[in-house]
């Protein structure tokens, strides 16, 4: 609508489709504080979530940003290393677990590699843990280098490694329990980290 001096008052159409598109805002809003007071019928749908539920995820997770383009870094090959296990004696060939960051980058679980010492899960590595304060430490390791060159980028990482000591263990709801998020702010010349929620 034009709101010059020549302007002619807006028809009753115009006016309905306004009225409408305000009710559908209004709807929208006041789902986000009080979802009971809506009705189904004006309720505006909500997109699926693909953020996985505490049940659904590793104790241990990652998210990577493409700081380049301002995106999600997908189908980013991570590794996840344990790489102080609790019982060093029996122990040589280190645990680890693969993944690929999916749409959003983020990894939310873990697969072991066949070449692991303990082909078991992660949840289940911090579960057998002696006592609820014990610690490990874990390293995870982004392949950025081929990453960014299948892009077309030049990059001054091969790869990137973030190691990070863990305290607790895998069961969730139980004492000791923690969830450990690791987010990564990555570009072809830098990045950075820290323990996330």
């Amino acid at each position: 609508m034009d709101i010059g001096s020549n302007s002619k008052p807006p028809s009753s159409d115009q006016l309905g489709k306004v009225t409408h598109r305000l009710n559908l805002y209004k709807n929208h809003l006041s789902s986000s504080s009080s979802p009971s007071t809506i009705s189904p019928s004006n309720s505006c749908p909500k997109p699926p979530s693909n953020t996985p539920t505490m049940a659904t995820r590793d104790p241990i997770t990652c998210h990577v940003l493409n700081t380049l383009t301002g995106t999600p870094a997908s189908n980013l090959p991570v590794t996840l290393t344990l790489l102080s296990p609790p019982n060093t004696a029996t122990t040589t060939t280190p645990t680890s677990f693969t993944a690929t960051t999916n749409a959003d980058g983020r990894v939310a679980n873990w697969t072991p590699t066949s070449e692991s010492a303990n082909p078991s899960s992660v949840p289940a590595i911090l579960a057998s843990l002696p006592a609820a304060d014990t610690k490990t430490n874990w390293a995870l390791r982004f392949e950025v280098g081929p990453w960014f060159e299948a892009q077309g980028v030049e990059s001054f990482w091969p790869e990137v490694e973030v190691k990070f000591t863990v305290k607790g263990r895998g069961k969730e709801g139980e004492e000791g329990w923690r969830h450990y998020h690791v987010p990564v702010l990555l570009g072809p010349w830098n990045y950075s980290t820290y323990r996330g929620s």
